[in-house]
């Protein structure tokens, strides 16, 4: 997840803190709130589905790759940091794949990038 929630909370802090002091114009209090209201609901909606975007994308690459396994620990550090492996992995396996002209597994490849694309797509998201 792309900014990560803890940088999204800390910038939100600093908005809020911001914003307490009287001298801010009018405008500027305005459009920071609805910048904080937009980004409280994204990190709301990202955090609540957040385990299982990772899960369900770790499990597509491990088929990929040909790899078993489960993610034992669902906390979303641990997720991410075997979906970072998975996707590096991931990555050799598409260079080697488009160096041997394996065109069946690029195109895999390829259509599992599709689909995390659409998992980590946001339903306010405009297209």
């Amino acid at each position: 997840m792309t900014p990560e929630i803890p940088a999204v909370l800390g910038e939100l802090a600093g908005l809020l803190m911001k914003n307490a002091d009287p001298s801010v114009p009018a405008a500027e209090r305005t459009s920071d709130l609805m910048l904080s209201a937009m980004l409280l609901a994204t990190a709301a909606e990202t955090w609540d589905r957040a385990a299982h975007v990772l899960v369900e994308e770790n499990r597509a690459v491990r088929a990929l790759l040909g790899e078993k396994g489960e993610d034992a620990d669902l906390r979303i550090s641990a997720l991410t940091a075997e979906n970072n492996r998975l996707r590096g992995l991931l990555i050799d396996r598409h260079a080697a794949a488009e160096a041997a002209g394996d065109t069946a597994t690029v195109e895999a490849i390829w259509a599992e990038l599709i689909a995390g694309t659409e998992r980590r797509r946001l339903s306010g998201a405009p297209a």
